[in-house]
Parts: C-alpha cells; structure tokens; sequence
C-alpha cells in the first residue's frame, strides 16, 4: 500500500453518482431494488435510487473493513439481513463507495443470485485486485481513498465499534 490517496470530496461525490447512474441507464438497466452496502454505499446507493427513479431501496449492513488496509478474515452480514423473498424476480442494483478486495460485494451478490431476476453491482471507485468485476464504475484506482464521510473522526467513540480511519 502507497501513501497516495484518491480525495473524493462531497461535491465530486455528486458528480460521480451522476456520471455512475448515467452509465446505468445508457446501458438500459432499470433495477427493480438498489441494495445499499452500509456503511459507504448508503451515500451512492441514496443518490443512484433519485437519479435512476428506483425508491425500492434496501440496504444490508457488512463488516469487513477493521481500519485503514485491515480487515477481517471474511466479511459478514449483520443483523437485520435483508428477506431475500423480497427480491424474488427482481432486477438489483447493488451498490457500494468500493470494489477493493471484492470480497464483500461477492458475498452480497451471492446473496443475491439464484433469487433474483438480474444482479449487477455499481461502484465509485474499483481496484484493480477487486475479486469482483463490477458492471458500473465511475472510477480505477490502486490507491487508498478519502471518503467524505469517513476522513474525520467520530464526533463520539464507542467501545466496539469499527473505525474507518
């Protein structure tokens, strides 16, 4: 890992999420559901469900990332865990801030597959070691990102929580 580092701001974020959904729709892709992969890819999945006209919007909650290139042997889905019932038949769009490892968006698409209609993922930003080549990307990188939402601290700490920093 390098000490360069992609800086998205909140301003290019919107920026990006459009270009993303544009790409979306050129490609003639109407999702039934945008599943969101919380924590970074609420503020991707929120802006694609506005700019694609889609307000079924899910989201499923994935532990991997422990801090800054540290993660947990697998990632796991946390409770709520989305009724996958729910997407019977249905186009879905899944969407996260990165593709890095992959290994979390494979364990959603997963999820996903063999229940749904269509899955396909969307992504700001994929890496080139990312087990999971996704559909939709607005951009390539190696490097290490600052998200918006993530660069400062907590306002508060909780004991047992995960820091993005």
């Amino acid at each position: 890992m390098t000490d360069v580092r992609e800086n998205l701001t909140w301003e290019l974020l919107g920026d990006a999420t459009r270009e993303l959904a544009e790409k979306v729709a050129e490609d003639g892709y109407e999702p039934d559901i945008i599943l969101s992969i919380a924590r970074g890819g609420v503020f991707a999945a929120g802006a694609l469900a506005y700019a694609l006209d889609c307000k079924n919007l899910h989201l499923v909650n994935v532990e991997f990332y422990t801090g800054v290139g540290t993660t947990l042997e697998m990632p796991i889905m946390l409770a709520p865990v989305p009724n996958i019932i729910d997407f019977t038949d249905k186009k879905v769009l899944v969407a996260d801030d990165v593709a890095d490892t992959g290994k979390t968006l494979k364990l959603v698409r997963d999820f996903c597959e063999g229940a749904v209609a269509d899955v396909r993922c969307a992504v700001i930003y994929e890496k080139p070691q990312s087990s999971v080549k996704c559909e939709y990307v607005w951009k390539y990188t190696e490097d290490w990102i600052n998200f918006p939402w993530s660069v400062l601290p907590p306002v508060v700490s909780r004991e047992g929580q995960i820091l993005d920093a």
